[in-house]
Formats: structure tokens, C-alpha cells, sequence
């Protein structure tokens, strides 16, 4: 019966034209994994996913542009060289990736740089390659790594909702866009994108991991590889492509992603008025007709049960992965390792929290009922003067938060200092240098 229900839906789908792309736009992407070392494996996992879907369905290389660490498929941890994988025994999705931006070229100036143009600030970095777009093009843009209130990461330094919304903006004003869709994993990623900061009328749609307030989740721990290999919000949106292609509208994908997506709540902003529109139109032509693949997604085994059943929030990765190995060593010195590992992220994660504890102090005059709620609180960042300067010096004369990322987790308190009335910019950049000077 549910079959039947199903066909008839079906039918009625096929009876209507999907929207067709502009004779002369084209497809362009660009494709980040803003994180690096061996224990985030899954962002670069995701990535490179990512960019086997879009080569599939026919976007040229020329057209995709990809910032990635690279420093996952040689690793010495890595027991497949020149192999990575996005699930269990999953096939190796590294294969053919460009590498147009690595290692210390995967920074947020060069990203901004990229998407809005600038061919003359890239001359000599990486491959060059930047976004040639025009106002006819379809723009995909995925971000994945770490992210905390207002701010997502790359391997040393931080971008901000700021500073990325004033690029979007920028990247409209150009007309380097027809339509722009951006699919972000990290946490707090709502952050980005929440209240006024993306305008609902400049042609861009954004869908987000979680809210503004809550983690991601990784899936899929590897014995083998003895870490990570997604994150869930990733997997959804791309397992759900591979399965069903990409003649669904991006609608229907927000949808399915948001429904199987049970760690976080997935998120949408911007312009709706074209989510309607097959995601074709950003991630390259579909496989087959509309009918056959929506069937793909009833009678598919894969597209029924869940395979990512050991969900971890994105925090709790580093502990989770030293857990597993701890129980799975294979000899007393393999297991002292671990547990010696352990013990050493947790007294780093105390440490680094007793240092904002005391900034707060610092920053309150000692006033303990002040400082418990800045440390217990979640706010919507809207002050950015005052926190991007606040998590700049912190970075500066603490933590580096690109590079720590227990150190990023911190990065709220920050945001509550500068949205709170009892506190001034100077006072805070006073209390974070003399905390970290002593």
C-alpha cells in the first residue's frame, strides 16, 4: 500500500518539468576542510566526498577549487597510504582530488580571496585557481571543520560570521552569482548564518549542521584506521546523493537531511524562493530520470536503515578516539599509551578552561556570580568589533584557537564577555593579556 501511495506521488512529480539551468550558466564549487592532524580525518573525508560527487555529475576540475591540509592520506597513523574513505569500507574517495590549497595556504584571507576573484592576491599560492564566476553561474560552496559562536575554524587562525556574511555580500555586489548555496559542517555553524547576518534576498541558500547553540557529530569510528571517517550532518547530504542523484530539489534534500540528522538540529537560511530548485543546479547534472532515482530512495536498503550508529558530539572526538583505542590495544604498552593520552587531553582541556575562568575574573573584578553566568550561558554574537578583537588576543597571548581546539570551545565565554553590558572591550583585552602574561 505505501508502495502504491508512493508511485502515484512519483507520477505526479514526473508529470511536472524540473527548472533547467540558464543555457550560459555554469557550475562552480569550492570545497574547504578548514581543520588539520590525524584525528579530524573525517573533515578531510568529507571533503574529498564531496568533490567525487561533483566530478561525477560532470563539473570540470577547472571549475572546483579545493582547500585541504592534506596531511591525512600520507600520515603515518594512516595504515592505507594514499587512501582515504568517507564510511566504513567505504571506497577511497582521496583519488583525483586537486589539490589547489595546502598546508599553510588553507588560511580564511586566501579563502576570501578565492570566492570573490582575486586572481592577483593568489598569483603564486597553490594552483592560483579562483572563483571566475558570473551572473548566470550556479555557486557550491562546503565548508567542514570546527566552528563555536560566530566563528568557524581553519588549521591556525579563525573566520567569522562578520567576516564571512561582508564576503557573501561582497561576492552579490560583483554579480559573481546567480544563485549561491553553501552546505556548512561545524558546530554552533547556525551562528554563521542566524538573525540579519545573511540577507534572505541575495540569491543564496545555506543549510548548517546545527543551530547556533549546539555541537555536530562524528560517525563511523574505524578500528583499523583507529579514528573518525565522517561527520553525520556530511554524510546525510552526500549518502542521500549518491543514492537518490541529484534531481531532487534542495528542499526536499534540507528535509531528508534535517529528518535523518538526530545528533543536531540541521538548519536553513537565507533565500528560499528557489529551494525548489534540483540540486542539480549546483551539484552537477543527475543520473538518471527524476522518477527512477526518487525510487532509488523507497526501495533502497542503504537509504532505509541508519549504518552510522556510534554518533559522537564533534568535542568529545579526540576523547572518544583515545577511549577506543585504550580498548582495543592489543598489548599493555598500546593500552598504557592511550590511557596516558587521555589523561593529557583531559588535564589540557582543565587547563585551558581554568585559563578563561580566571580571564572572566579577571574581566568581572572577581565577581563570582557574573563570571559563573558568562561561563554558563550561550549568546547570539552580534558585537563583532569587540569579539573578534577578544578572540584575536586570546589567540595571541593564550591559545592559538585555529590550532587548539579545545582552546576554540572556549571561545563562548569570549562572546559572552562582549555581549554583556558589565563588560568594555579594553577591560576584557586587559584581563586575557595579564591572565596569559602570568
Amino acid at each position: 500500500m505505501f508502495l502504491t501511495v508512493m508511485l502515484v506521488s512519483l507520477a505526479t512529480l514526473a508529470a511536472a518539468s524540473p527548472v533547467q539551468p540558464d543555457a550560459e550558466s555554469k557550475h562552480w564549487a569550492v570545497l574547504v576542510a578548514g581543520s588539520s592532524g590525524y584525528y579530524n580525518y573525517r573533515h578531510q573525508a568529507d571533503v574529498c566526498h564531496a568533490y567525487q560527487i561533483l566530478h561525477k555529475h560532470g563539473i570540470p576540475d577547472e571549475r572546483i577549487i579545493v582547500f585541504m591540509m592534506d596531511d591525512i592520506a600520507m600520515s603515518s597513523e594512516n595504515p592505507t597510504k594514499g587512501i582515504i574513505i568517507n564510511k566504513l569500507n567505504g571506497t577511497d574517495v582521496y583519488k583525483g582530488v586537486p589539490k589547489d590549497y595546502t598546508g599553510d595556504d588553507v588560511t580564511p584571507e586566501n579563502f576570501v580571496n578565492v570566492i570573490t576573484g582575486n586572481k592577483e592576491a593568489m598569483a603564486g599560492i597553490g594552483s592560483g585557481k579562483v572563483l571566475e564566476s558570473g551572473p548566470n553561474d550556479h555557486v557550491f560552496i562546503n565548508f567542514v571543520d570546527h566552528g563555536a559562536p560566530g566563528f568557524v575554524g581553519f588549521p591556525s587562525k579563525t573566520l567569522s560570521a562578520r567576516q564571512l556574511n561582508n564576503t557573501l555580500e561582497k561576492m552579490h555586489g560583483m554579480k559573481m552569482f546567480k544563485q549561491l548555496v553553501f552546505y556548512m559542517e561545524a558546530c554552533e555553524s547556525g551562528s554563521m548564518f542566524q538573525g540579519d547576518l545573511l540577507s534572505k534576498n541575495m540569491g543564496i541558500f545555506a543549510t548548517t549542521a546545527a543551530n547556533a547553540g549546539e555541537s555536530s557529530f562524528a560517525c563511523y569510528y574505524d578500528k583499523v584506521r583507529r579514528t573518525f571517517l565522517g561527520d553525520v550532518y556530511s554524510i546525510k547530504w552526500m549518502e542521500d546523493t549518491d543514492i537518490v542523484g541529484t534531481t531532487e530539489s534542495l528542499h526536499q534534500q534540507f528535509q531528508t537531511v534535517k529528518e535523518q540528522t538526530k545528533t543536531s538540529h540541521v538548519q536553513e537560511f537565507g533565500d528560499m524562493k528557489f529551494n525548489n530548485e534540483a540540486i542539480e543546479e549546483f551539484l552537477g547534472g543527475a543520473s538518471g530520470g527524476h522518477v527512477e532515482q526518487q525510487l532509488k530512495r523507497i526501495t533502497s536498503p542503504d537509504a532505509m536503515k541508519d549504518y552510522c550508529t556510534d554518533k559522537v558530539s564533534s568535542p568529545n572526538v579526540p576523547l572518544a578516539i583515545l577511549y577506543n583505542r585504550m580498548n582495543d590495544a592489543k598489548t599493555v604498552e598500546e593500552q598504557k599509551e592511550a590511557r596516558v593520552m587521555l589523561a593529557e587531553e583531559l588535564m589540557k582541556r582543565n587547563e585551558i578552561a581554568g585559563v578563561m575562568k580566571k580571564t572572566v575574573d579577571g574581566a568581572s573584578n572577581a565577581n563570582g556570580a557574573l563570571t559563573e553566568e558568562i561561563l554558563t550561558r550561550k549568546t547570539q554574537p552580534s558585537n563583532f568589533d569587540c569579539i573578534e578583537a577578544a578572540v584575536d588576543a586570546f589567540s595571541a597571548h593564550c591559545y592559538n584557537v585555529g590550532q587548539v581546539d579545545s582552546a576554540f570551545r572556549q571561545v563562548y565565554a569570549l562572546v559572552n564577555m562582549c555581549e554583556h553590558s558589565s563588560f568594555e572591550t579594553n577591560q576584557i583585552l586587559s584581563s586575557i593579556a595579564a591572565t596569559c602574561r602570568n
